[in-house]
Order: C-alpha cells, then sequence, then structure tokens
C-alpha cells in the first residue's frame, strides 16, 4: 500500500524456502538469508563524479569497530554494547518533527554549541526482538559509514539510557521532496533530470561503499535547507545491509510501490535500489507510480507483470531519452538492469540534456493526490498494526 513492510514481515520464512512472492502467507514465512554465487561486488564506478559528489574513502576500518570499546557494565544489557549515555546532557530536545513505527524524531540542540540537530529517539521496548536489536546497531553502523558523503544526510552520535536509543543527525529543514515540487507550481523535465541524478547518486555511493539502500522512496529524502539550490538528502537507512560477497538476499523489505520484482521471487542483489530510482523517477515525470493496484497484492502482481503505460499523459510529449532511461531502470532481469554508474552517463541525466519546457500541470496534481493518499494509507497501516498487537 506504498507503506514499508519491513524485514519483521518476512522472518519466519521456513528452512529452505525461496517460493517467491506469496501474498496470503507471506507473513507466516521464515526469512533465510542462503549463501550462494552472486555478484553483489561493489563496482567502481567507470565516470569521474564531480567533486562533490565522489565517494570518500571509510572512515572506519570496519563498520562494527566502534563498538568492541568500550565495555558496558557487568549484567547490564545494552544494544550499543557500550556504557550507558544521557543523550540530554549533550542536546536538549525540542518539538517532535516525525512519528514512525519503533520511534520519534525531535528537533534537538547541542549545549555546546547552540547549533539545531534531528534527534531519533527508538524506543528499546518496541524491540522485542534480537533482530530488532541488530537491526538498529546495524544502522547506526552503515550511517557513519556512509556519513561525509553527499546526499546523504550527516551523522552526528548515538546514544542510549535505559529506555532508547537516540540517533543524532543534520537536520534537514527543507522537507520533503514532494511537498517542494508541488509547493513550487511548475515543473519540467530537466527538474525531475537534477532530481534523479541527486538519488543515483546516493545508490551510486552506496554501491561504490558496499551498502544496500533497500528501501528508496520519496519519503526518505528531505532537503537540506530552504534555500532554492538546497541538496536533497538520503535520510533513512533502517533497511539497509551491508553487501556480502556471494550472498543471496531473500527477505522481502521495502515500500511496496517501490519493490524490485526479484524482492518478490526472494532472490535479489544491490540492483533492486536501480529499480527502485526507476521508479521514483517515473512518479516525478507523470505523478503516478508506474505499477498501480488498490491493494498491496495487486501492486505486487502488476510489479511482476512489468507492463510500463508511456501511452497516457504527460508520456507522449516527453521525450524519448527520459523514457529510454526509465526503461532500462525498469528492467525486469535484474543482470540486464542498468548500473548506477551507467545512470550517471546517461545522456538524459547529463547538465542541460533534458528539455526545460513545463510539464502538464496535471502531473502535479497527480503526485499531490498521491502524495495525500500515501499519508492516509500510513496512517490506517498504523493502526491497523497496533490493532492486531493488542
Amino acid at each position: 500500500m506504498g507503506d514499508c513492510f519491513s524485514k519483521k514481515n518476512s522472518e519466519s520464512e521456513a528452512d529452505g524456502a525461496g517460493g517467491g512472492y506469496q501474498p496470503a502467507s507471506r507473513q507466516q514465512n521464515q526469512q533465510k538469508e542462503q549463501q550462494q554465487p552472486h555478484n553483489t561486488r561493489s563496482e567502481r564506478p567507470g565516470q569521474q563524479l564531480p567533486p562533490s559528489s565522489q565517494p570518500k574513502a571509510s572512515p572506519l576500518p570496519h563498520p562494527a569497530s566502534s563498538y568492541e570499546q568500550p565495555k558496558p557494565e557487568p549484567g547490564v544489557d545494552t544494544i550499543l554494547g557500550k556504557p550507558f549515555l544521557n543523550v540530554k546532557s549533550f542536546y536538549t530536545l525540542g518539538k517532535e518533527l516525525g512519528r514512525g513505527q519503533f520511534g520519534v524524531t525531535y528537533l534537538c540542540t547541542e549545549n555546546s554549541t547552540g547549533l539545531s540537530y534531528a534527534c531519533k529517539s527508538i524506543s528499546k521496548r518496541k524491540l522485542v526482538r534480537k533482530s530488532d536489536r541488530d537491526d538498529v546497531k546495524r544502522e547506526i553502523q552503515i550511517m557513519q559509514h556512509l556519513t561525509g558523503q553527499a546526499n546523504i544526510v550527516e551523522f552526528k552520535g548515538a546514544y542510549e539510557d535505559r529506555l532508547s536509543v537516540h540517533l543524532v543527525m543534520e537536520l534537514c529543514e527543507g522537507g520533503e521532496l514532494f511537498d517542494r515540487i508541488i509547493a513550487k507550481g511548475h515543473y519540467s523535465e530537466r527538474a525531475a533530470a537534477s532530481i534523479c541524478r541527486a538519488i543515483v547518486n546516493v545508490v551510486h555511493i552506496c554501491h561504490f561503499m558496499g551498502v544496500m539502500h533497500r528501501d528508496l522512496k520519496p519519503e526518505n529524502f528531505l532537503l537540506a535547507s530552504k534555500d532554492e539550490k538546497a541538496l536533497l538528502k538520503a535520510t533513512d537507512f533502517g533497511l539497509s545491509v551491508f553487501i556480502e560477497e556471494g550472498k543471496v538476499y531473500r527477505d522481502i523489505v521495502g515500500s511496496a510501490y517501490y519493490v524490485a520484482p526479484e524482492v518478490l521471487h526472494r532472490n535479489y542483489g544491490k540492483e533492486i535500489d536501480i529499480w527502485s530510482a526507476g521508479v521514483i523517477l517515473y512518479i516525478l515525470i507523470s505523478g503516478v507510480p508506474p505499477f498501480w493496484a488498490e491493494t498491496e497484492k495487486g501492486i505486487f502482481d502488476a510489479i511482476l507483470q512489468g507492463d510500463i503505460d508511456f501511452e497516457s499523459a504527460p508520456w507522449p510529449s516527453i521525450s524519448n531519452r527520459a523514457k529510454d532511461l526509465i526503461r532500462k531502470m525498469l528492467t525486469q532481469d535484474p543482470k540486464k538492469r542498468i548500473t548506477s554508474a551507467q545512470v550517471l552517463e546517461h545522456p538524459w541525466l547529463r547538465d542541460g540534456e533534458a528539455s526545460d519546457k513545463p510539464i502538464d500541470s496535471a502531473v502535479l496534481s497527480r503526485m499531490k493526490q498521491f502524495r495525500a493518499m500515501n499519508k492516509l494509507k500510513k496512517l490506517a497501516l498504523k493502526k491497523c498494526f497496533f490493532m492486531e498487537k493488542k
């Protein structure tokens, strides 16, 4: 339904399973990631990225190393593996900025500098399984690993107390991507190309540094500031994983509209991120997702069928180069799908290649409706989740 369905929904996959998408029994199957030959090595890019987006070397010798010292007190159960530290000793928490399944994000102010940041506070009470706790630890490791890269939110630090784990990061004051587009009131292929370039740059950096995002969607991108030329930043790495060479990933994760077909087949690698970026690009140009249905099952069936509509408005007036890039990003066979380096070299994404002619204003209306519908469905899903928990 467009909301995020995490690996928690697929952790009951039976040993030896791998039969693919089965909507009726998906939550009754257990996740199993099997070791099989599969090419998931991060490719060194074939082109030079702009200096601002060239991936930097990892600041950590190994992402887990920061959690080996110091040791927590004996008998104290910690997630981060180090002594409790009160986040309020360093930051003053302010108004709520957002709320998710596991925690709340607050505006916070650093006591020593007066600078503003965002603090994501995750309730430990909701981390009922070891896998939940491991997920939080891995999210922190990945954010530490990627911080400093262009188009990725800066990570400030992690704190744990008796009740919560707190992630302090850069405050992105420019709001969500779709909200900015809708507010501007005018739009073009060139604007869509600029946004797509930033999103694919995130994919490129992640893959270069050995990370598979697994949940790319517009809601996970915020603008750094309210400035007209503000950087677009990826902010959520809750479902991301470090790529392990030779591993085939089988757990169904992501958000329905953006899921690649091989995820539903329970046999995938980093190529799924390109598919998700392709779906976002289709929405950026048309205002609606390429695979549409009223139910999650219907969306999955449409994804597996793979028919892409380039006949309805505004597609007849959209350039062939834009449609060519989308087709290559939404190729069903992941082995034949375009890579992030190839996307960034595509003629439509090169500076000035995309048309600056305004796209039909109906696209912004559809985007606004799609945005509003997603918000309503998230509220409905959240309500259903808590009713089931009771």
